[in-house]
């Protein structure tokens, strides 16, 4: 039969107010902090005690009540101190107590000792550390695949690498994961795409981009509703960074048309994209399951005469254009070309109307 001490006035109300705090300023649950500065001091005390599981926690935040407590046996003689009490000693905590039962003794905070103290403090430090850590990689593994809305808050002028708030983390993007060109200010907003994110011994680490073509692909479907609604799909993305980007859609109503939806009133929808990515160049074209169509629409803003499928090579063709054409269609140090074939997912040589053969090395 367990004989219970008397609680004392609740004089907790300014711990209970700070797990409170904690909560709201860094997003962890007050259940979850509770259980495990309760936890903390749990083990800190049961040092003093050899060790013995003696030491009991009861929280109530409701009123404000921390109670933590010893519980011994009532025993003629004591054989351990740090789990027996005399009858004399347990009776200034519970008048009634008889031999063999269990007393609880109330402990004050004081009582904890100094080294007791610190040693629950570094748990609790350490567990909020963890909390706040598991969150962090849970908000970044829910927004994995997503664009997502950052605040600079400096450029290194070194390395070039811009330091962002997501939220309530801080992260870096790389200059290699930059636009080239781009620049930064202080309190800029930016939109990154977050490719994936690693626990490191140092915490979660979160991966962020502004050239990963995932990044056209979640503006798209933030700018045009007809993505966002699912009636026109985005197939394919082929970009380079800061200079051209090929997308390819399709719609799956027939009153809709794809391009049209994407580029918007006069416009103002892919205008948008464009801005936000600095002035680099996108081509939109029509998605089609027969490649030889699907690989000449690719090849825009070119004009193409005939695509013939190469049988003796998988996923090859050969493109016919026009004798004016031919630097369009292959582009810029073969940009267009190149772009095309990673839309497609086909190696396309390009040869003019007159017959000269010009092979391509995507």
């Amino acid at each position: 039969m367990a004989r219970k001490a008397a609680s004392k006035p609740n004089q907790n109300k300014e711990f209970f107010e700070a797990i409170l705090m904690l909560e709201q300023e860094r997003g962890i649950p007050a259940d979850y902090l509770l259980e495990k500065v309760c936890a903390a001091i749990v083990t800190s005390v049961r040092k003093d005690y050899g060790g013995e599981d003696v030491v009991f926690v009861d929280c109530n935040p409701e009123k404000y009540e921390l109670r933590v407590y010893l519980k011994k046996q009532v025993v003629e003689e004591i054989e351990n101190a740090n789990t027996q009490i005399l009858l004399v000693d347990a009776q200034k905590y519970s008048k009634n107590a008889l031999i063999g039962d269990i007393v609880e003794i109330p402990l004050e905070t004081k009582q904890f000792g100094r080294i007791a103290a610190t040693t629950a403090k570094n748990v609790i430090r350490g567990d909020i550390h963890d909390a706040e850590r598991g969150l962090m990689l849970r908000e970044f593994e829910s927004k994995q695949k997503e664009l997502v809305t950052g605040k600079v808050q400096s450029v290194d002028p070194q390395s070039g690498n811009v330091t962002l708030e997501i939220g309530k983390s801080v992260v870096v993007l790389p200059k290699s994961r930059q636009i080239p060109n781009e620049t930064f200010t202080e309190n800029q907003l930016v939109k990154v795409y977050i490719e994936g994110v690693k626990d490191t011994p140092k915490g979660p680490k979160a991966m962020i981009s502004r050239t990963h073509s995932g990044l056209v692909k979640r503006l798209f479907e933030t700018e045009v509703p007809e993505i966002y609604d699912g009636i026109v799909e985005i197939k394919s993305v082929a970009r380079e960074a800061g200079s051209r980007t090929k997308i390819a859609v399709l719609s799956k109503d027939e009153n809709v048309d794809p391009i049209g939806a994407c580029i918007g009133p006069k416009g103002t929808r892919v205008g948008t994209i464009v801005e936000s990515l600095g002035g680099e160049k996108i081509d939109i074209v029509v998605y089609d399951e027969d490649p030889q169509k699907f690989i000449g629409a690719a090849l825009a803003p070119a004009d193409v005469l005939s695509v013939e499928i190469d049988e003796e090579k998988e996923n090859a063709c050969h493109v016919t254009v026009p004798d004016t054409q031919l630097s369009l269609a292959i582009g810029n140090k073969g940009q267009n070309a190149r772009l095309a074939a990673r839309l497609t997912g086909w190696k396309i040589d390009i040869k003019p109307e007159s017959g000269f053969y010009i092979p391509q090395n995507q």
